[in-house]
C-alpha cells in the first residue's frame, strides 16, 4: 500500500505559506481523533472560554512540560463531521514568519500527531465522502490558479458542475446495462429489447462525452498558461515590447546591440489566460562568448514556446537576418510584430505573405499592445470560444478516462452491428461505466489516488 494511504492516526501540518519576516498569520492544522486532546494539552485559554465546535478561542501556546510560552494565538475548533476532513480538526492561528508556526507544529508532533503527507487533508475529505475526486482536483487547481478565469473554472469544479454531468452519464449507462442484463436473465418474461433505442441512447451519451472532451485543451491552457517568446534581431524593440506589455522595466533597454544576454521572463494575463512572456537575446552571429550563449538560449526558447512573436524594425524593413530567423521559427505558431511604426510606415515593409497574422506596434508610445493581445487570443481560440468564457474544464486525467469511456461505447455499437449475443454488449458497457466512475472516484485505484494527491502541497 502506498505511503499516502496511511491515513490512520492524527495528522498535522503548516497550512499557510511561510516566508521569513513576511506574513502576519501562520496556521497549523491538525486532523484526527487526537486533535482536540492535543489542543487541550498545549493551548491555554484564559477565563471561562467554552471549548465547543466552531468557536474561536484566544490564548497562549505553551510547552506542556516546561510551561515555556511559545506564542500568543487563536484556536479554531471544528468537530466531526462539520470539518474539512469530516474528522475533528483544530487550527492554531499563530503569528507569521518561521519560528512560531514551526515550534507549534513540533509541539503537535511531540504530543501525538504525525506530519501529514502532501494532500492528505484533502485525501481524507475524499475518503470520508465530503468531496468527490473532481472536487478534490479542483481544490488543487484553485490553489494553483494563475488567472481569475482559471480560478472560476476551478470553483465550478469544486461546486460539482463537472461531477454532475459525469454522474448522469454513468447513471444512464447503468440503466442501459440493467435493461440488457434483465433480458439475459429473464428473456422469456420480458418484451424483446428495442435495439434502436439502445443505439440511440449510446450515441447520445457519446455525443455528451465529446462535448466534455472539447474543454480539455482549453482547460490545460487555463492551468498551465501560454508560453510566448519574443524573438528577432538585436535592437528591434523586443525588450521595449516586454516592458510596455508588462508595464514594468523588467528588461534593460539601450541603443547598444546585444544588451539582452539571457532570457527575461514576465507573467501576464491575456483574456483570462496566463501568459509567460520570454524576452530573448537578439539573434545574430557574434564572437562574444556570453552573447553567444544568450543567442543559443533564444533559439531554444523559440523552439519550446507555444507562440513566437517575430519582431522586426519598420525603419530597417525585412532584412536577410530577419529571413534567417524566420526560417528557424516558421514551423511554430507565429505572429509578425512590425515595431517602430512611429518612425516608418509599416506598409513599406515587404515580408513573406505566407505570414497570416501581422501586428503593427510603436511600443515606446504604447501603441499596438491591445492589437497584439487580440492576435494572441485568436491563436488560442477553439471553435470561436475563448478559454475566458468557459464554465468548466477537464484535466488530462479526466480526459483520458472520458476517451476510454467513449471508446468502450463505440465498441458496444460495433458489437451490436455485428449482431453478437447480449453478453458481449455488457463487456464494453461495463468498461464505459468503470471509466466514468474513475473521474468522480466511484471506481478508482490506489495508484490513481497516489498520483493525484502527491501533487498537492503539505497542509492541503
Amino acid at each position: 500500500m502506498s505511503e499516502i494511504f496511511a491515513t490512520t492516526g492524527t495528522i498535522a501540518a503548516i497550512a499557510t505559506a511561510i516566508v521569513p519576516q513576511q506574513g502576519s498569520v501562520g496556521i497549523v492544522r491538525v486532523s484526527g481523533s487526537e486533535a482536540i486532546p492535543i489542543a487541550k494539552t498545549i493551548f491555554h485559554a484564559p477565563g471561562r472560554q467554552v471549548w465547543e465546535s466552531h468557536r474561536i478561542l484566544y490564548g497562549y501556546i505553551r510547552h506542556p512540560q516546561t510551561r515555556q510560552l511559545v506564542d500568543e494565538a487563536l484556536l479554531l475548533i471544528m468537530q466531526a463531521p462539520r470539518s474539512y476532513t469530516r474528522e475533528d480538526v483544530v487550527e492554531f492561528h499563530c503569528h507569521g514568519g518561521i519560528m512560531a508556526v514551526q515550534q507549534v507544529l513540533q509541539l503537535c508532533l511531540e504530543n501525538g500527531a504525525r506530519l501529514a503527507q502532501p494532500g492528505e487533508f484533502t485525501l481524507r475529505a475524499f475518503l470520508n465522502g465530503r468531496l468527490d475526486l473532481t472536487q478534490a482536483e479542483s481544490i488543487a487547481d484553485l490553489v494553483g490558479a494563475r488567472s481569475p478565469q482559471a480560478a472560476q473554472a476551478a470553483l465550478a469544479g469544486l461546486q460539482g458542475k463537472l461531477a454532475q454531468p459525469i454522474r448522469q452519464l454513468r447513471s444512464q449507462c447503468l440503466d442501459i446495462l440493467a435493461e440488457i442484463e434483465a433480458r439475459i436473465d429473464f428473456e422469456e418474461d420480458l418484451a424483446p429489447l428495442d435495439y434502436k433505442i439502445i443505439i440511440s441512447e449510446i450515441e447520445r451519451i457519446s455525443a455528451e462525452i465529446t462535448k466534455l472532451l472539447a474543454t480539455a485543451d482549453q482547460g490545460e491552457l487555463l492551468r498551465t498558461g501560454l508560453k510566448v517568446a519574443i524573438v528577432g534581431r538585436p535592437n528591434v524593440g523586443k525588450s521595449s515590447l516586454l516592458n510596455a506589455w508588462s508595464r514594468s522595466d523588467r528588461a534593460i533597454v539601450t541603443d547598444l546591440p546585444g544588451t539582452t544576454r539571457d532570457v527575461v521572463e514576465s507573467q501576464l494575463v491575456v483574456g483570462g489566460i496566463p501568459v509567460q512572456v520570454l524576452d530573448t537575446a537578439g539573434i545574430r552571429a557574434t564572437e562574444d562568448q556570453v552573447e553567444k550563449i544568450g543567442v543559443e538560449r533564444s533559439r531554444s526558447a523559440a523552439q519550446a514556446a507555444d507562440l513566437v512573436l517575430l519582431t522586426i524594425d519598420a525603419t530597417a524593413g525585412w532584412t536577410t537576418d530577419d529571413q534567417e530567423i524566420y526560417a528557424q521559427v516558421k514551423h511554430r505558431p507565429l505572429i509578425l510584430v512590425i515595431n517602430k511604426i512611429d518612425l516608418a510606415a509599416a506598409e513599406t515593409v515587404q515580408y513573406p505573405r505566407e505570414i497570416s497574422q501581422v501586428v503593427k506596434t510603436a511600443v515606446v508610445q504604447n501603441q499596438g499592445i491591445a492589437a497584439l493581445e487580440a492576435a494572441i487570443l485568436e491563436q488560442v481560440q477553439a471553435g470561436k470560444i475563448q478559454a475566458a468564457d468557459m464554465d468548466l474544464a477537464i484535466n488530462q486525467r479526466q480526459a483520458a478516462a472520458l476517451v476510454k469511456a467513449k471508446t468502450s461505447l463505440e465498441q458496444v455499437q460495433v458489437t451490436i452491428a455485428q449482431q453478437l449475443p447480449l453478453d458481449f454488449w455488457t463487456i464494453d458497457l461495463r468498461g464505459a461505466i468503470h471509466a466514468l466512475g474513475e473521474i468522480t472516484g466511484e471506481e478508482v485505484t490506489e495508484s490513481v489516488l497516489d498520483r493525484i494527491f502527491s501533487r498537492f502541497c503539505i497542509g492541503k
